[in-house]
């Protein structure tokens, strides 16, 4: 089990780059992850969200209670900022001629990523800056459980004059593999938590997280393959210039809101963290589930944006505990 949990710690800490090696093995060999798809994929990003519930006690739920606005502002922040960047971005990169053959399936894509919740990894984020990590794991838990409402909404209301959005089917899948993971997990730790041997597997879960994550890249690294090779690095570029925007700016105005709000420091930090960090994992399900017949490169920016908001958000910690350090000299 210390093996297990070492290899665990080495994983989370080194997550960025285990992802991008599993996306480049797969896309030199792409037979490799092909199985994970369909109800495979759905199992595998329940188990991520289980993870996330085994963390939870009764205190965190009791944060939430006692910080009602400060979880409110980050919700409002969350579901508004990322999806109107994301639908904005869409229009902008739609003037690109480059990007018209491409324009409808990343539009989709880009604005799944802006209408999910925020990521699981945003929490170690908020941690390794110093940031408010108790209001990281509130905003997380928050826009989580209203994700089931709000993200088959957001979906509809941005991308549905383009395709032919299924909310009832979104809002079903979400609770499934989202709420239901969320709540076993949360159970399981209410009623083992005390065990010591229920507390060595919790210290093996990130890295299971890690690996999870990983499996659904390599899935979706599978599927697009020929369509990659088929568009070239052209369309790689683009992709990664929106998803790059998306990302950055969301970062920005969640900091920015935190100043108007005037928070503090820690928790300044943690809002921009929340608000840029998606949960690009499940944005890759609703997209395998609902658009890959119609528009399988809807998938790409959700399998970018997997890998490059963890590797986005360990920079962006590494630079705000930089800063402390040089002021601390």
């Amino acid at each position: 089990m210390n093996i297990l949990k070492r290899l665990s710690d080495l994983l989370s800490q080194k997550a960025s780059l285990f992802v991008i090696l599993v996306a480049l093995v797969t896309f030199m060999a792409p037979s490799l992850f092909m199985w994970v798809k369909g109800v495979t994929q759905t199992v595998i990003l329940g188990i991520i969200m289980l993870t996330m519930g085994l963390t939870l006690t009764p205190t965190d739920f009791r944060n939430l209670a006692k910080r009602p606005m400060d979880i409110l502002i980050g919700s409002v922040a969350q579901f508004s900022i990322m999806p109107l960047v994301a639908y904005t971005l869409t229009w902008l990169f739609g003037l690109v001629p480059a990007f018209a053959p491409y324009s409808t399936a990343m539009a989709i894509g880009i604005i799944l990523v802006g209408c999910c919740p925020g990521g699981v990894s945003s929490n170690i984020m908020s941690f390794l800056c110093k940031g408010d990590v108790a209001y990281s794991v509130g905003m997380t838990c928050a826009s989580t459980l209203m994700a089931p409402f709000l993200t088959p909404l957001l979906v509809l209301w941005l991308a549905g004059a383009k395709v032919d959005v299924d909310a009832i089917g979104m809002f079903q899948q979400i609770l499934i593999v989202t709420i239901i993971p969320i709540a076993i997990g949360f159970f399981l730790n209410l009623k083992l938590g005390n065990k010591e041997v229920f507390g060595k597997i919790q210290q093996c879960m990130p890295g299971v997280s890690v690996v999870s994550l990983a499996c659904i890249v390599g899935g979706v690294v599978s599927t697009v393959h020929n369509d990659l090779v088929q568009n070239g690095l052209l369309l790689f570029l683009l992709t990664f210039g929106m998803v790059f925007c998306h990302n950055t700016i969301g970062y920005l105005l969640g900091y920015t809101v935190g100043r108007l709000f005037a928070f503090n420091k820690a928790k300044r930090r943690t809002i921009s963290i929340e608000v840029g960090m998606q949960n690009a994992g499940l944005g890759t399900n609703l997209a395998m589930t609902f658009f890959v017949a119609t528009n399988p490169l809807a998938v790409v920016p959700c399998a970018i944006s997997c890998a490059w908001h963890s590797i986005s958000g360990t920079i962006l910690a590494n630079l705000f505990a930089r800063r402390d350090k040089n002021k601390g000299r």
